[in-house]
């Protein structure tokens, strides 16, 4: 397994491991505007995309990991998890916020497992299902 940055020669990869992209052209567009951006990570499994992360700084400013997406097939073999490890690597003297729905049991399961704490909710977002959102501490400093 390698994880390096997307690329937009990565699109119609990402399009076809998103479970979401399969029916919504927003989500699409919106995978197109994270490659634009250069926000997005893929990791790759015997040369093909089986994963992809997005890192962006719009959460108040911080450090929020906006997306993990695992294809299918791929699922519970430790690439969702080795992609928010390589987020935190590559910011590793600031803390880290993410958020999932309260329904995504599997996702808080894996923040828990990685050191992450809820830092509150937000409802209204999708309806009867409150965004969790998490944080990560930066390592003290020695």
């Amino acid at each position: 397994m390698r994880i390096r940055s997307a690329i937009i020669d990565d699109y119609e990869a990402l399009c076809a491991i998103d479970s979401v992209a399969e029916t919504s052209l927003e989500r699409r567009d919106q995978i197109r505007k994270w490659l634009g951006s250069a926000c997005c990570h893929v990791a790759e499994t015997n040369g093909r995309v089986a994963a992809y992360g997005v890192l962006t700084k719009h959460f108040f400013g911080q450090p929020f990991v906006e997306m993990v997406m695992v294809g299918r097939e791929f699922r519970r073999q430790g690439l969702g998890a080795s992609i928010v490890k390589h987020f935190q690597s590559i910011i590793p003297d600031r803390k880290l916020f993410s958020s999932t729905n309260m329904s995504n049991r599997p996702m808080q399961m894996l923040f828990a497992k990685l050191g992450f704490s809820p830092s509150g909710y937000v409802d209204n977002l999708d309806e009867g299902d409150p965004e969790i959102i998490f944080y990560h501490a930066a390592p003290e400093r020695e």
